[in-house]
């Protein structure tokens, strides 16, 4: 028989109601989009970590003083 354990209790799956296998397939359906976000959230982290570095790669040696980013010396 296929058992089901929640909250350190086991049941056995017929013996839950329809309201029941519902909400625990439910929680299945989230608990494995919660494993494909956590896996694209690392792919996309790992890309932003190639770019941070391919971004310090390509700057200037030092910090530009004549372009202060929040001054408008034009005005």
């Amino acid at each position: 028989m296929a058992t089901v354990t929640i909250d350190g209790k086991q049941y056995t799956l017929e013996d839950l109601s329809d309201n029941a296998k519902g909400q625990l397939n439910a929680l299945r359906v989230c608990d494995q989009k919660i494993q494909n976000l956590q896996r694209e959230i690392a792919i996309i982290q790992t890309a932003r970590a190639a770019y941070a570095k391919g971004l310090a790669a390509n700057l200037p040696e030092g910090p530009d003083e004549d372009a202060g980013g929040d001054s408008n010396e034009d005005s």
